[in-house]
């Protein structure tokens, strides 16, 4: 078993934003294109890992989807014109980085990353 099966993973926002927590359904609809805005209102930046063990367990754990059929997703979304892929980020501080830099972001990071810039809205 791998070290990153063995790391928690969460779904984090701005410490700025008005989201407080959020379902997996939510989760999924932002990172899949069914929906560009938070619950609430305000538009939603997608960040995910470029790689790593966060990665495919968000695939797994919260879109019930591999990588291949989430590509195939986001690449239907780019040629429609309805919307684009996540932007893919290096790793946890990057993510955090720029999450508390731009409150319209949302992303999965390693819950060790976790500080007071950034505030969880789902665990899977």
């Amino acid at each position: 078993m791998s070290v990153f099966a063995h790391a928690q993973n969460v779904v984090v926002v701005s410490a700025k934003s008005s989201v407080g927590s959020m379902t997996k359904d939510q989760v999924a609809d932002i990172y899949l294109g069914n929906s560009k805005e938070f619950p609430g209102g305000g538009q939603a930046l997608p960040l995910l890992p470029s790689s790593g063990g966060a990665r495919v367990e968000f695939f797994e754990k919260v879109l019930g989807k591999n990588e291949a059929q989430a590509k195939a997703i986001w690449s239907r979304l780019v040629f429609s014109g309805k919307g684009s892929a996540p932007r893919e980020v290096a790793d946890s501080s990057e993510t955090v980085k720029l999450i508390s830099a731009n409150p319209n972001c949302i992303g999965v990071i390693e819950k060790s990353a976790v500080n007071s810039s950034v505030k969880v809205v789902f665990t899977p």
